[in-house]
C-alpha cells in the first residue's frame, strides 16, 4: 500500500545520555510504487509542470517539514 510517510521505533538505550527519540519518520518517493507508466497517465499543464518539477501528477511529491506539520502548518 502506498503511504508517502512511514514511521518506526528505534532502539532506545537505557545508557544514552541524550533524550530519546521514540518515533522516527521518513518519506518514500511515489515512483517506488509505480511499476510502469500506464496509458493515459495524468499530466500537469506545462506551467504547472515547471512549478511541480514533474510532468506526471502521480509522481508529484511535495516536501513537508515534519516540525511544521506538528505545529499545525501546511498539510496540503
Amino acid at each position: 500500500m502506498f503511504t508517502p510517510n512511514k514511521t518506526y521505533s528505534p532502539y532506545v538505550s537505557p545508557f544514552d545520555p541524550c533524550k530519546p527519540i521514540k518515533i522516527k519518520s521518513y518519506s518514500t518517493p511515489p515512483h517506488l510504487y509505480i511499476g510502469f507508466q500506464p496509458n493515459n497517465f495524468p499530466q500537469f499543464t506545462p506551467m504547472e509542470a515547471l512549478r511541480a518539477g514533474t510532468l506526471w501528477k502521480p509522481l508529484y511529491d511535495p516536501y513537508y517539514n515534519p516540525r511544521e506539520l506538528a505545529k499545525g502548518g501546511k498539510t496540503s
